[in-house]
């Protein structure tokens, strides 16, 4: 069932949209925490006409879906952002929302029916737009350096085992006990999506971009720093990747 029709889909629209240039394709989608107290006060934010934030789909900690935005408009989700050497991320993609308070205001793990709402809503998306696994991202890999969200709390393999989005079998973070240089790394980030430095020492840029990498795909330990097994998690991911 279409979500243009889907009655389990509540429309809250809001104002804060405008055309996609035209003749693009809508090849990437971005999930997001709402980072707000509440799910009221995150949608009274993301429909505030004085606000230039908005997502197309907010997701409720019950399941509940509201579409804000329709999918052919481009709503105001990402913000300076990039990926693949691409930085109108706004213009490509579709934004998700998902309700919780976040690191400011009391981060906590995301329960079973909002997964379950955005496994349903995704493959729904992904019915319509063709969008490779490799670009369906968190908003901290388009912005390493401004965002943490959705975090390392969200469930990205339960994604993975209904078949959406990239997760790492346990062998590809064993490593291979070769040592990867900063310049090595950086190449492979830039090869995966994330926006790096080329600078071949570890700048703020490149151990952001890193954080992102660990925050996404190795939860239990984000510090940024380039150990064996954040090296082999590069190597996979770079294999992954397709434009």
């Amino acid at each position: 069932m279409s979500a243009r029709t889907d009655p389990s889909i509540r429309d809250v629209p809001s104002p804060n949209c405008e055309p996609r240039p035209p003749g693009t394709a809508i090849d990437t989608l971005v999930i997001h925490y709402t980072g707000m107290r509440n799910a009221e006060e995150a949608l009274a934010r993301l429909c505030d006409p004085a606000a230039p934030v908005s997502a197309h789909y907010m997701i409720d900690e019950d399941g509940t879906v509201s579409r804000l935005v329709p999918e052919q408009m481009r709503a105001w989700h990402a913000g300076v952002s990039s990926w693949r050497g691409e930085t109108n991320i706004n213009d490509r993609s579709i934004g998700i929302e998902l309700v919780n308070p976040g690191h400011e205001f009391g981060y906590r793990r995301f329960p079973q029916a909002q997964m379950e709402s955005l496994v349903r809503l995704v493959k729904d998306i992904l019915a319509r737009h063709p969008i490779p696994a490799s670009r369906i991202l968190a908003h901290s890999d388009v912005a390493p350096l401004r965002k943490r969200d959705p975090g390392e709390l969200f469930d990205w393999a339960f994604l993975a085992r209904a078949g959406i989005g990239l997760w790492p079998e346990r062998s590809a973070r064993a490593g291979s006990g070769v040592p990867l240089a900063v310049a090595a790394a950086q190449a492979l980030l830039a090869a995966i999506g994330y926006a790096s430095s080329s600078s071949g020492t570890m700048d703020e840029e490149t151990a952001a971009a890193i954080a992102a990498v660990q925050r996404r795909f190795r939860p239990e330990r984000v510090d940024g720093r380039l150990d064996a097994e954040t090296a082999a998690l590069l190597r996979w991911l770079a294999e992954k990747s397709v434009p």
